[in-house]
């Protein structure tokens, strides 16, 4: 196929708003793009931080026995990223550019190698949904009497792994949400608890090395004292004599 190429050709038995329509795109979800020439490679590399924290995310949610669905959630987020990732990271290496409507299909291992670099590669989208294609009405604010489609971005197995994910935690797994929010209450609790344990002790120390004080210094007048006593018991002895 090339690019902007649909899957079927005769439309008249096949449903107009459901098609296969081969895209690439440089960029993030549903062909939105980011700048050039670092924009594609910036996306990369936070794919892979992201897969790796997900990773470890997943983890902890298995160490910490939460709920299967809350696991699927994230499993999809994170099956979607290292689609993605493959895509940008290897596509461009077995794949010669793909054209648009003229000359040869692209490629698979082409002799003079692929299009592009490592983690430079394009991002296959392929879904397309265009369930309604009219226009504005007239009296719409800003955008009245243009061309209005619905839905528009073209899309792929990835995109619609992750936007099931982040959905699935956002209507079914708030509770999610409310048991991090009293772990951070909790762990803000034990904080607290923590210092006013320390700033008791602290004062409590203090108070003990003042009375100790007090007594030393009790005793070094009771000393004195008795001293004194001795020595003035010692001179009337000697008056005495």
């Amino acid at each position: 196929m090339y690019i902007g190429e649909d899957s079927f050709l005769d439309w008249s038995s096949t449903p107009i708003w459901a098609r296969i329509h081969f895209v690439e795109n440089n960029g993030m979800a549903f062909g939105f793009e980011l700048w050039e020439p670092y924009g594609k490679l910036i996306l990369s590399l936070f794919r892979i931080i992201a897969v790796g924290f997900l990773i470890y995310f997943i983890r902890k949610l298995i160490e910490s026995k939460a709920s299967m669905g809350l696991l699927i959630s994230f499993s999809l987020i994170l099956a979607g990223a290292i689609g993605n990732i493959l895509d940008s990271a290897f596509y461009g290496l077995i794949f010669s550019a793909s054209p648009y409507h003229s000359g040869p299909p692209a490629q698979l291992f082409p002799e003079g190698g692929g299009y592009e670099t490592f983690l430079y590669g394009k991002v296959v989208d392929m879904f397309y949904f265009p369930l309604y294609d009219g226009f504005f009405p007239e009296w719409f604010p800003f955008w009245g009497g243009e061309r209005f489609e619905f839905f528009k971005p073209v899309f792929n197995i990835a995109d619609v792994s992750i936007s099931t994910g982040v959905i699935s935690i956002l209507l079914f797994q708030r509770s999610f949400f409310s048991s991090e929010t009293a772990l951070n209450t909790e762990n803000d609790k034990l904080v607290l608890a923590t210092e006013v344990s320390q700033t008791t002790t602290t004062e409590t120390n203090e108070s003990t090395s003042t009375i100790q004080g007090n007594e030393i210094s009790s005793n070094e007048v009771e000393n004195g004292s008795m001293e004194n006593k001795i020595k003035k018991q010692k001179d009337e002895d000697l008056d005495l004599a």
